[in-house]
Order: C-alpha cells, then sequence, then structure tokens
C-alpha cells in the first residue's frame, strides 16, 4: 500500500520522499492544476530536479494535471500533457475525459491515473475509463462508506487510492460549483473553493466572523476552534436551528482503519495538501509511513499510537478529526 504525499514546492517534494513517501504528486505553475496558488507548483526546471531527487531514492512523482480545460484556451491542456510525458514522470492524475483520449492516443507509455476531480463513485465509471482509455488507478472520492469502497475494489482490476489524511470534501468533486455563486471562480477551474483574495476575518461583538465575498460563512465564539471559511463547511440556519448541516471544518483522518484498508486491497493511501508547508508535509508523511509499516507488519496488534494523533493534531483543520464518509452520522 503506497504513501502518495502531497508536494506544493521543491522542499515540500523533498520533505515527503526524506520522510517516508512512496510517491509525492506535483502540478504545473498554472491553471491545469486545481491547486494554482501563487507561489506553488513547479516549472519544468524544478520538475526534473523533483523527479531526479525522487528517482535517486526509488520513490515515483506524480502530476496532477486535474482541472477541466475551457473551450477558448484548450491548447494549453494539451501542452501540459505533451510537457508532463517528456518529463519522467511516473503518472499523470487526470480528470477531463478529452485529455486522457488525447494522452492515450499521443502518449500511449504514459501511465493514468483517474483523478478524484473524475468523480468515478462506482466500479462502473471506473471501468469505463479503463477500457476506453487504460487508467491504471482510480482516486476515489471522499464520499463513499467503507462498505462502498469495498464494493468498488472487488469489481474493478484498476488500482483503488483513497484519501488517508487532510481537508475532507463532501460535495461531488469535480463537478462543485458551490462557490462559483459566491466568487465567480469555481473549484474545477480556478483550483480552489475558497480564494484566499475574497475570504476575510473579523472580529464583531457577536464573535470572530469569516466570509467569501462578503458573505458570512460562519461566526465563533472565543475559544472556539476555527476553520478555513468554504462554503459547505459553513453553518446554516436549518428549521430553526444553527448547524454544521453538510460538513464540519474537520480534517478527514484514517488512521484507524488502516488494517481494513490493507485487507481489501487498496493501492494506495493519499495525502492532501499541496497548498500546506514542507514541515506539515514532513509531520503528517513521517506519521502515516510509521502506520502503514505498524499495520503492514502486524495488522493484528494495530492500534493508533497517541504520538501519532498528539502530532495530526497539531496540523488537522480545527485541530479536529473525523472519519468523514467512511463512518458518517447523518443527522
Amino acid at each position: 500500500m503506497e504513501l502518495v504525499c502531497p508536494a506544493g514546492s521543491l522542499p515540500a517534494l523533498k520533505a515527503a520522499i526524506d520522510h517516508g513517501a512512496d510517491c509525492v504528486y506535483l502540478g504545473f505553475r498554472d491553471t491545469t492544476n486545481a491547486r494554482n496558488f501563487a507561489g506553488l507548483n513547479f516549472d519544468d526546471a524544478a520538475i526534473a530536479q523533483g523527479v531526479r531527487y525522487a528517482h535517486e531514492r526509488q520513490r515515483k512523482v506524480l502530476l496532477a494535471l486535474n482541472t477541466y480545460p475551457q473551450a477558448g484556451n484548450w491548447e494549453q491542456w494539451r501542452a501540459a500533457i505533451d510537457r508532463a510525458a517528456h518529463a519522467d514522470l511516473d503518472a499523470v492524475i487526470l480528470a477531463d475525459p478529452s485529455l486522457m483520449a488525447y494522452a492515450a492516443k499521443r502518449h500511449p507509455q504514459l501511465r493514468l491515473h483517474l483523478s478524484v476531480q473524475g468523480s468515478a463513485t462506482n466500479y462502473e465509471a471506473i471501468n469505463f475509463y479503463r477500457q476506453r482509455f487504460g487508467i491504471a488507478r482510480a482516486v476515489l472520492p471522499r464520499v463513499l462508506s467503507l462498505a462502498q469502497v469495498e464494493h468498488v475494489v472487488a469489481n474493478t482490476d484498476a488500482e483503488i487510492e483513497v484519501f488517508g489524511f487532510g481537508s475532507l470534501c463532501v460535495m461531488v468533486e469535480g463537478r462543485c460549483a458551490l462557490s462559483s455563486y459566491v466568487t465567480g471562480e469555481a473549484p474545477n477551474t480556478h483550483g480552489v473553493c475558497s480564494p484566499a483574495k475574497a475570504v476575510r476575518w473579523e472580529q464583531t461583538p457577536k464573535g470572530l466572523e469569516s466570509r467569501l465575498n462578503g458573505v458570512l460563512i460562519d461566526r465563533y465564539a472565543d475559544g472556539e476552534n476555527a476553520g478555513y471559511p468554504t462554503l459547505c463547511k459553513g453553518r446554516f440556519e436549518v428549521n430553526d436551528e444553527d448547524y454544521y448541516a453538510i460538513e464540519e471544518p474537520t480534517s478527514l483522518n484514517t488512521l484507524e482503519l488502516l488494517p481494513q484498508l490493507q485487507k481489501l486491497g487498496i493501492a494506495a493511501i493519499k495525502i492532501e495538501g499541496r497548498q500546506r508547508s514542507p514541515a506539515y508535509v514532513a509531520q503528517v508523511t513521517q506519521v502515516w509511513r510509521q502506520a502503514i509499516d505498524h499495520s503492514r507488519h502486524s495488522a493484528q496488534r494495530y492500534s493508533v499510537k497517541p504520538t501519532w494523533m498528539h502530532e495530526l493534531n497539531k496540523v488537522a483543520e480545527g485541530q479536529q478529526h473525523t472519519l468523514g464518509a467512511y463512518h458518517r452520522p447523518w443527522k
């Protein structure tokens, strides 16, 4: 079971490799990747350095080319496929079927992974992508229960990758247009649910308020943990009650499920966070490396160590954890 870790920069890539990642995933410094933040991501020179650093240590580098091409700028996405094919990368993570078709035809030697942004939540969808475009691995959206994940694994020959830690998305990934109603920028094309330029924090007599482009997302009492403001993780008024109706602002953490995921035949555990610091990458990678090794060598005696949780608490969203859809107590 591979450990796949985020790299938003060359220092983050090296931190992941040095602390036990089997694979790192990164993106070009443009809108072809869903973490297109200023100061992050890779140009061709940095990718060459990163690939060399990883391959010298027998690790893999994956490219996230996971946004959807726009009609007026299709050439940028097609050129990105060509760049990837000549960069000695180990796989490209794609969401758009037209890009998969182009890659399969023009660069048949290129290993293709289906991005979580492709939103394939059943084995029929995954098998379609595998048969039509030769997809070798699919990253499952973070909306499936453990039983549903098991059903997918049992009915496809594609490798299955699941998220293990990091920000939790409860929407139909790759199809979410929620933030575009407030900011005019959808995460499917602009790479972020809440653009930093639209986020505002304000201390008011009622408490600390978070807003997205002027829209109130949440209000926190003194001492209450505050998460990054996204619409789906705000508090809503439902039947005269205010609560997190869609999702709480907490981090997904599946450490306790590792033996079960291993038994299901999951090919890889993915850590979210290309927008996070090299220190975050190092800290989370080290914990998950230890946990995966412990589960692999002694699954029957596996238990989550308090020291692991202590380290992850420092970097969790709102310093809180959830199993998300794996064990969701729907209201």
